[in-house]
């Protein structure tokens, strides 16, 4: 059975281009500075968000925890907001990895406010305090929002007057780009480090990006080695990153225009209420109706269509290049069915 598989963009599959660039790819011992096919994707990368230099990483949660550790110190402290993934869903990696304190601060749907960040920075220095080494902030959020610059730049001006860096989670920086209709290098240019990902809603099996300066690239690639990201043939996965980034960026837009259509049709529904603004690909809803969840999840499985089960009772559906709109009427039709008792198609 070929599934619609709604539970995240992670679960693309590469497309045909990719497949042929990949077996095609040149390659050599990326630890050793000979993957021509690496340098290019890191090269084209750097570029494309307006730094001097990228590094290829396994993951988007390596990428993360790889900043945290070549910016900070072990004791540090990283101001971030409470919903951030690296908080939610990086399973507790900055105390293991980078062994850092987190200092959380209450996001506004993702957007943190300028004004608390600055009030949790540690101006002093005292026996008692830590150092702030870093401020953390993410774009597109893993809510599903897009952060305005206007809130970006002001914390900007924070970070420089203390001389703290800035690290952006931009897993899904072309999501964000495309939404505020910008040039993905005006998003990263707030930012001293960027790590996106290339296995998203961009189709690539695997690996992630970070750019920032040569200084800081160069730290992050012995760091990297430590955390057992240093690869050897490694081109045959950037070849697949080179045709996301020459290709599939272009055409998120479309997943976000879907995922427009499918909070419309879901809210039609008197019991199913949408909880976020759509912003990118992603919708959020609650369905204020008595039911079994597992037994949801199993109806939708059986009639070909994979979801997450809720976090907290609100579900996320994620619409992807290899979801169309046509799949998205069969999820309502199937939707519809259960909730009208008819189990037996």
């Amino acid at each position: 059975m070929n599934f619609i598989d709604l539970r995240s963009d992670t679960v693309t599959v590469p497309t045909e281009e990719m497949r042929k660039a990949m077996y095609e790819a040149e390659v050599g011992d990326d630890v050793y500075d000979e993957d021509l096919t690496v340098k290019k994707l890191e090269n084209m990368t750097a570029e494309i968000l307006g730094k001097e230099a990228g590094l290829f990483v396994p993951s988007g949660t390596f990428g993360n925890q790889l900043c945290l550790l070549t910016h900070c110190n072990r004791g540090d402290e990283v101001i971030l907001g409470d919903d951030c993934h690296i908080v939610q869903h990086e399973a507790g990696a900055a105390s293991i990895i980078a062994g850092v304190q987190l200092r959380t601060i209450k996001s506004n749907k993702g957007m943190l406010s300028p004004e608390e960040i600055e009030e949790k920075i540690r101006k002093e220095e005292d026996i008692h305090y830590p150092k702030t080494g870093l401020i953390a902030l993410e774009n597109a959020h893993s809510n599903g929002r897009v952060i305005p610059l206007e809130n970006f730049m002001k914390i900007r001006v924070i970070a420089d007057k203390y001389n703290i860096p800035i690290h952006l989670d931009g897993a899904r920086i072309f999501n964000a780009a495309a939404t505020l209709n910008n040039k993905p290098k005006e998003i990263a240019k707030f930012a001293d480090s960027v790590s996106f990902c290339l296995s998203k809603g961009l189709c690539a099996p695997v690996g992630s990006v970070v750019v920032g300066s040569k200084e800081f690239i160069e730290k992050a690639k012995k760091n990297r080695k430590i955390m057992g990201g240093g690869l050897r043939q490694a081109g045959v996965l950037a070849a697949a990153g080179i045709v996301a980034l020459e290709k599939m960026r272009f055409r998120l837009i479309e997943d976000h225009e879907n995922a427009k259509y499918l909070a419309e049709k879901l809210s039609k529904y008197d019991f199913i209420e949408i909880i976020e603004k759509v912003e990118i690909n992603m919708v959020f809803f609650k369905i204020n109706k008595k039911f079994d969840n597992n037994e949801f999840i199993f109806f939708m499985k059986n009639n070909g269509i994979k979801i997450n089960p809720p976090e907290e009772g609100i579900y996320r559906f994620v619409t992807h290049y290899w979801v169309k709109r046509e799949d998205l009427d069969k999820v309502i039709n199937v939707m519809e069915k259960f909730f009208k008792g008819d189990n037996n198609i």
